[in-house]
């Protein structure tokens, strides 16, 4: 499986310039960037020779592509080209996103599509947020909040031009997305270890990324709320392991009517079927990946852990779900037995 990371962010917010750095990093090399256009990331003398112009090979090794209408289309000739030799053997990639684009679709083609499933998986979604023009944004630009919440790790920018607001914004931030590391590009550079090697494909999850995925604020198994964009993050926390059958049930529930409300949900269940091999949770919208079991838990602590990031989806109707399908099953279940 090749781990795909997803780079969103608002237009200005800085996404551009720290890929254009990191595309000239050795460490960054062997990976695949599909990106607009490539005048957006304004590549130069480092540039190689391309036998196609919607191909570009970096010296360091980093294999740039226009994509070109379909994304998922773009991506399985990507592949087919690395299986036929004709381009480097990447063993990552990236997929930036325009600045105004909901990022939403683009993972719903990873999830979903036929021709990617087998080949590749997502790795994480990292959004940038600059420190000018932040608040501001998120105040008028929905999509520019929904880039914030879906997102598995946050970089703030051009925090020189104001140091004073990088406080506030990281504060803002963290009530749209209390689970997601925060990091601060120096002058558009990060390492691009926390742009490519996230951790967070679960085939590669160590204890401390995958506890890191699901952190959120579980002082009183309550929500953050930013309520100007009406955006809520809140964790149902369970002592009690759930049946399969209640876990299928809810999450197909959730797909079918919490629709674009949901704009990510991800956690760590405990099944009663399986107690000590914890189920992987992962969805977007009304699409889900396939239930992923670990090989252990990754602490003592084996209470589920499902974190919800949603537009107007009440914490009340969440639990009355799980409640109703929880009581649905149990009268089944003493119904087949008695």
């Amino acid at each position: 499986m090749i781990p795909v990371t997803v780079l969103t962010g608002f237009l200005g917010s800085g996404k551009t310039t720290m890929l254009a750095h990191m595309l000239r990093q050795p460490a960054f090399s062997r990976t695949a960037v599909l990106i607009n256009e490539f005048g957006d990331v304004g590549l130069d003398h480092d540039l190689v020779a391309a036998s196609e112009e919607s191909f570009v090979e970096l010296a360091t090794g980093c294999l740039c592509c226009k994509v070109r209408g379909d994304l998922a289309a773009t991506l399985i000739d990507l592949l087919a080209r690395r299986d036929a030799g004709t381009v480097m053997a990447f063993e990552r990639v990236v997929i930036e996103t325009s600045g105004l684009a909901d990022p939403a679709p683009i993972l719903h083609a990873l999830m979903t599509d036929r021709g990617l499933a087998e080949r590749v998986a997502l790795a994480g979604v990292v959004a940038t947020l600059d420190v000018v023009h932040g608040m501001s944004t998120l105040d008028r630009e929905p999509i520019a909040v929904k880039q914030v919440a879906v997102a598995d790790r946050l970089v703030l920018t051009k925090t020189d031009l104001v140091p004073d607001g990088e406080r506030l914004l990281r504060e803002t931030v963290r009530a749209l997305n209390p689970a997601a590391p925060i990091v601060v590009a120096q002058h558009g550079r990060i390492d691009p270890a926390y742009l490519v090697d996230s951790g967070l494909y679960a085939r590669r999850w160590q204890d401390a990324d995958l506890l890191s995925w699901l952190r959120a604020d579980e002082k009183s198994d309550g929500a953050s709320t930013r309520h100007d964009a009406q955006v809520q993050t809140y964790a149902i926390l369970r002592d009690t392991p759930l049946p399969a059958i209640v876990l299928t049930l809810f999450l197909e529930a959730l797909a079918e009517h919490a629709g674009s409300g949901l704009l990510r949900l991800k956690g760590l269940v405990s099944v009663r079927e399986q107690p000590d091999r914890p189920a992987v949770i992962h969805g977007v919208q009304h699409v889900f990946y396939p239930l992923e079991w670990l090989e252990r838990w990754p602490s003592a602590d084996r209470r589920s852990r499902i974190v919800f990031i949603v537009r107007t989806i009440p914490r009340g109707w969440v639990d009355a779900l799980l409640a109703a399908i929880e009581a649905e099953v149990a009268a089944t279940l003493n119904e087949a037995g008695a």
